[in-house]
């Protein structure tokens, strides 16, 4: 497997906390703590322009497959909503009043899920924009969400070191999972439903069976906490990020480590902590953002 970075895209003057591709190919997105969230050609790898101003610091994006939209969670607890075909802000939501750290959609139910420091869940419609449900998940922060292929299970992963699992259907309890030393900070599923995989501040990747959530294993993935998981869109591949400045891209099936992406590997990496990353569906070009303000945009050929 080989690595080489194509570019790193600068602007931002502030750490970077999150980065989501558009659904229309060849754009994506990132915010953090500056004004502004940023829209980028994945294609020219160039600056687009700002698309929308913000007043507090972002901690997520995401974009759903069904709606022509961007939603967008602030250190405030407020989620905005920038639609792509009127290009301004369509809706405001402010259901908590601390920090929204994740968001997530339900495609067959055009339902959006955003958690918070509160450590509850609130779920809006976005056909009509209207709460549906607002319920606790656990008494301290949630960090993370992810949603299963099949869209009947979503996991919450939490500051108090668990994972809880709940039915989409109608958001009940399922179970939880107690692996972890540290608090969660990444979940995700995998493309084939099989697994679930959850990255903490002990710098553990745990893979969980997701029929009985048994633990299939746990890996000293890193030297510091892992901030997020990304399959590879087409090939049985999956990349960490972390605290420690590396970005590991890791095989599937066996679950061993295949490349790492830092400055002591002698590359022109990250200089701070890799806090988003995420998979260029044309091209297979790996983005990462980190604390040091900038993009960067690896070209990884299996």
């Amino acid at each position: 497997m080989e690595v080489v970075r194509k570019t790193s895209l600068t602007g931002h003057q502030n750490p970077i906390y999150a980065l989501e591709p558009s659904q229309k190919p060849g754009i994506f997105f990132t915010a953090g703590n500056d004004k502004g969230v940023v829209e980028w050609s994945s294609r020219e790898l160039s600056f687009i322009k700002v698309l929308m101003p913000v007043s507090s610091s972002v901690y997520s994006l995401h974009s759903p497959d069904f709606a022509p939209v961007l939603a967008v969670a602030e250190r405030s607890g407020k989620v905005s909503l920038f639609n792509f075909e009127e290009q301004r802000i369509t809706a405001v939501f402010n259901h908590h009043k601390l920090p929204v750290f994740a968001l997530n959609s339900v495609p067959h139910k055009k339902e959006l899920l955003a958690a918070s420091e509160d450590g509850t869940v609130s779920v809006v419609d976005l056909l009509t924009f209207n709460l549906l449900y607002n319920f606790k998940v656990s008494d301290q922060t949630i960090r993370c969400i992810a949603i299963s292929p099949d869209q009947k299970l979503v996991a919450f992963g939490c500051k108090d070191s668990v994972i809880y699992i709940y039915n989409i259907e109608d958001y009940s309890y399922v179970t939880q999972l107690a692996g972890h030393t540290h608090p969660l900070t990444s979940v995700q599923f995998s493309p084939d439903g099989k697994y679930l995989l959850s990255g903490g501040r002990d710098a553990k990747l745990n893979i969980w069976n997701s029929g009985d959530f048994s633990l299939k294993e746990s890996i000293v993935a890193h030297m510091f906490s892992i901030y997020d998981i990304k399959f590879h869109p087409a090939l049985p591949y999956f990349a960490t990020s972390s605290q420690d400045k590396s970005i590991k891209i890791w095989d599937a099936d066996s679950f061993k480590l295949r490349k790492i992406i830092s400055r002591e590997k002698g590359m022109e990496s990250h200089s701070h902590s890799i806090n988003k990353l995420g998979w260029d569906k044309e091209s297979g070009a790996l983005i990462s953002v980190s604390d040091d303000k900038n993009v960067m945009v690896w070209e990884v050929s299996f």
